[in-house]
């Protein structure tokens, strides 16, 4: 490896790599406003200029020189102050003085720079110009005057989110960033640029003037609007979530956080069912706890076994799902699911439902075909991913399914299951002569009454064209809720001669119907007693004769798996609402009270029974290695029909209940209906 020198040490580096990226690897932090990792070199701001022998004799900016054999770099001279002072002092002429009333006070590149590179005094007497406000969306507060074209945001939206809404106009000091016909940002990944910012320009329009970040106690959690399982950061004041933030997973969410995500957190505070209630002469009234719990007892003990079933939703930890599944096979229901999409998965290894190559293994894969998903709707990071691996130019994708613009080019096969019967002689030649071909189920694919012959299929064309190989697992399922592979993975599904969702909730069907956060079933046909325990007033609270109020994902700690089948464990950032409770309290309390007491009192207890009948539930943060499994024994052969493949995900953001409490997302549904621009504050 070649070596250079920073401030006279020695040290060795990739080739490749940039001055600054050498000076950073020696330990030596430079400034810099434009550059970043993961985004083209632009060399805009300056600011990161240092000294190179040999080289002319003048500060260089670092970002953009290649770093060479037998180089001498230098980073602290009195040469590189002086440029880097001058630079910050030219930086500061239009900048306004906003810090005392500024959102990004506090978390401020250009405040931290300043406090090093600033002088006290400004020796500019001439008026500081000033910039229109544009209108980027829901999302994006802007602040144009306080922008140093540092054009982060540009190649954000760019290269990464792939829809190029933001660019740079005009030139000299007449120079802006703008947004094309005050159109807002057709992007999931929008709020990221305002991570991205390192001064006050763009802002999170839902949380402006909301906090001081020195206000805030943080939490590291996860992510749970999705089944990617995204690290998180959770920043609450007082008892109220205030921001969410994503944390660095290069395996998972790289440093990058969708736009539900991040803003769907007022959706916490809103429509929150915060004490029991009961339906009494047809109207829902408070209730003690001891009396809800008291009248769902007396039905589950009247009922017989085989006529109570419960459904687990896609918001739950799997520490809630493993009390229900516990409580009703004590009671000798085999009425159980947590598919609430109705789909043919959790039935073979666990391999047939995970998305074996890891997030970051899809990277690697030569052809890829997509199958009843539509990733930039159900997991716009993965479709980040996508983009990644096909602006590499090594990469061919093709798709069954909607068409949908994915940011990306790709091959349309056609809509469903006749084209996937019969895959034209192109695409069947893509998948079997790339070296690491991947196939990515959505469950529009596998769900209905045709389902699970759709995945048999899909099997048999995985075997086929090679996607399960030694060292290589490409069969990957998508999902959509965070809940789901867990639920697949402690068995939460139908039992023998045991009913589904869809059976469970039609007419005569049950005599007791418990919905566990089951928000995306419609139960007004069933004529059961049903009883709903969840955190808001949602769809499964409608209609409910009993409503038990629960914790929202910020108010308990939980295990959650993702779609690549990692256990991640979340915090608990604030407690529950009024008289709310942890899921697996009230499970808990409530077996007790039915005469099938659970044989665990504290969430340590429960955790250790999980992980005792499920090991898997044990490897925290662990990516399962890929595992050859029998692609071809999946679901069951039958005639694949003429389905057409529709996304599960018909409105990303309005989804589940906390999104469909949220104002935000209301917004961003409705401009995505809708796309006109918003009327600028």
């Amino acid at each position: 490896m070649p070596i250079a020198k920073v401030n006279g040490v020695e040290t060795e580096f990739e080739p490749g790599m940039t001055v600054l990226q050498v000076a950073e690897k020696a330990g030596h932090e430079i400034p810099r406003f434009c550059y970043h990792e993961r985004l083209s070199i632009a060399g805009n701001c300056r600011m990161c200029l240092v000294e190179v022998k040999p080289g002319p004799p003048k500060p260089q900016a670092s970002c953009a020189l290649p770093a060479a054999e037998n180089q001498e770099i230098f980073t602290d001279t009195p040469m590189v102050k002086k440029a880097r002072e001058g630079v910050m002092e030219f930086l500061l002429i239009n900048h306004p003085l906003d810090c005392p009333i500024c959102d990004q006070g506090g978390e401020c590149d250009l405040q931290d720079q300043a406090m090093g590179y600033g002088r006290d005094g400004s020796r500019y007497a001439e008026n500081k110009r000033a910039v229109e406000e544009k209108n980027m969306g829901p999302t994006i507060k802007t602040y144009m005057t306080r922008c140093i074209q540092c054009t982060r945001c540009v190649r954000f939206v760019t290269e990464v989110a792939g829809v190029p809404d933001i660019g740079m106009i005009s030139r000299g000091e007449d120079a802006e960033i703008t947004t094309y016909l005050e159109k807002a940002v057709d992007s999931e990944l929008s709020g990221n640029v305002n991570d991205l910012c390192p001064v006050g320009a763009l802002t999170h329009r839902p949380w402006q003037f909301h906090y001081r970040p020195w206000e805030l106690k943080k939490t590291e959690t996860i992510d749970v609007m999705d089944a990617l399982g995204s690290n998180i950061r959770a920043d609450a004041k007082g008892a109220e979530v205030m921001r969410i933030l994503p944390r660095v997973n290069e395996g998972i969410n790289e440093e990058w956080l969708s736009d539900i995500s991040r803003y769907a957190v007022d959706g916490l505070q809103r429509q929150r069912l915060d004490k029991p209630y009961v339906r009494e002469n047809g109207r829902l009234r408070a209730a003690s706890w001891d009396e809800a719990l008291a009248v769902v007892a007396d039905k589950l003990k009247a009922a017989p076994a085989n006529r109570i079933g419960v459904v687990a939703g896609d918001l739950q930890d799997a520490e809630s799902m493993k009390a229900a599944l516990d409580l009703f096979r004590a009671l000798g229901s085999a009425n159980t699911d947590c598919r609430q999409e109705g789909s043919a998965l959790g039935y073979g290894p666990r391999e047939s439902w995970l998305f074996n190559s890891g997030l970051a293994g899809i990277e690697n894969a030569d052809a890829i075909l997509i199958v009843g998903a539509n990733p930039r709707t159900e997991a716009p990071l993965l479709n980040a991913r996508l983009r990644k691996a096909w602006l590499g130019g090594k990469t061919e994708i093709a798709l069954v399914g909607e068409q949908a613009d994915l940011t990306f080019d790709y091959a349309y096969l056609g809509a469903g299951s006749k084209t996937l019967a019969k895959l034209p002689k192109a695409a069947m030649d893509m998948l079997t002569k790339a070296e690491r071909p991947a196939i990515i189920v959505g469950a529009g694919a596998v769900s209905g009454d045709k389902g699970s012959a759709v995945l048999n299929a899909l099997g048999a064309l995985a075997q086929k064209v090679g996607v399960v190989a030694e060292g290589w697992n490409g069969f990957n399922v998508l999902h959509t809720a965070a809940a789901r592979v867990g639920g697949l993975d402690m068995g939460f599904v139908p039992g023998e001669g045991g009913l589904s969702v869809a059976a469970m909730v039609k007419p005569g069907a049950l005599d007791v119907l418990f919905l566990l956060g089951a928000d995306e079933v419609d139960p007004t046909g069933s004529d059961a007693f049903r009883v709903y325990l969840g955190s808001h007033g949602d769809r499964g609270a409608h209609g409910a004769d009993v409503i038990l109020p629960g914790a929202a994902y910020t108010e308990k700690a939980g295990l959650y798996v993702n779609t690549e089948g990692r256990v991640q464990m979340a915090e608990r950032v604030v407690f529950p609402k009024g008289q709310a409770k942890e899921d697996w309290a009230i499970l808990r309390a409530l077996s007790a009270a039915v005469g099938q007491t659970l044989p665990y009192d504290t969430l340590e207890a429960l955790r250790s029974k999980l992980m005792a009948d499920h090991p898997t539930f044990g490897r925290i943060d662990y990516l399962p290695a890929p595992a050859s499994f029998d692609v071809a024994g999946l679901g069951a052969k039958g005639d694949l029909g003429d389905v057409v493949f529709v996304s599960s995900v018909r409105d990303p953001y309005l989804n589940n209940p906390i999104t469909r409490a949220s104002v935000t997302m209301a917004e961003l549904s409705a401009l995505r209906i809708a796309p006109v621009a918003m009327a600028a504050e």
